[in-house]
């Protein structure tokens, strides 16, 4: 049974706007029920969701369970605003969400944020990242918006030199080409408009990285 997909749209700008389509809501609730086993994979543990500012239309499972940060342009907002670096401490969150966040970047930004969401994991936490289907007929729904659609390849070079260490299989996500949330999901991208990666920070890296200072929470100096 296909999702009721919500009449109203939030006022976004640039080209995360287009999620507040009714192409992009279709896609995104595609997504809804993956993003509700992303956030309650660890219970009792902190998870960090950065997504499209169209994601507040849609009820998801364990959604309130998690820091739930909207892209706005160069930054993020919700809960708190901010850049990068992220204020969170390191090694703070067990699962971190980014949902579609970097297919309005170019692709040099990918790897910074990446970094970010690597040092903010525990060891043994997971990065779960959905990106748009370049293959995909649904390609046309986007088309001129500014979105960049890459393929899984590039993401697994990108998440390794975060130090991250991907899944080898890739889930696809979302109608093919009807503009309608289609439930459920496949192995490999196929034709579906998104597909999702998963990647896992190891207790040592794949990959030797330059070394980051860690972020701590620090006490309010007394009066």
């Amino acid at each position: 049974m296909p999702f009721m997909l919500p009449a109203r749209q939030p006022n976004a700008a640039g080209a995360d706007a287009w999620y507040a389509t009714p192409a992009g809501l279709a896609l995104l609730a595609s997504e809804a029920a993956v993003v509700g086993d992303a956030l309650r994979q660890r219970p009792g543990q902190a998870a960090l969701w950065l997504a499209p500012p169209a994601v507040d239309l849609l009820d998801v499972e364990g959604g309130a369970l998690a820091l739930r940060l909207r892209c706005r342009g160069s930054g993020f907002d919700g809960a708190l605003r901010c850049g990068l670096p992220l204020p969170l401490a390191s090694e703070a969150c067990a699962v971190v969400v980014v949902q579609h966040v970097l297919d309005a970047k170019p692709a040099d930004a990918a790897l910074p944020l990446l970094e970010e969401c690597a040092r903010v994991l525990v060891p043994g936490g997971w990065l779960w990242l959905f990106a748009l289907n370049p293959l995909s007929p649904y390609r046309w729904q986007w088309r001129g918006q500014g979105l960049a659609a890459r393929e899984p390849i590039g993401w697994r070079r990108r998440l390794r030199a975060a130090g991250l260490a991907p899944d080898v299989v890739t889930l696809g996500l979302g109608p093919v080409w009807a503009v309608a949330a289609a439930a459920g999901e496949q192995e490999g991208a196929g034709l579906r408009a998104g597909y999702l990666l998963r990647a896992e920070k190891r207790v040592r890296a794949l990959t030797p990285l330059r070394r980051r200072r860690a972020l701590r929470w620090q006490a309010e100096p007394s009066a």
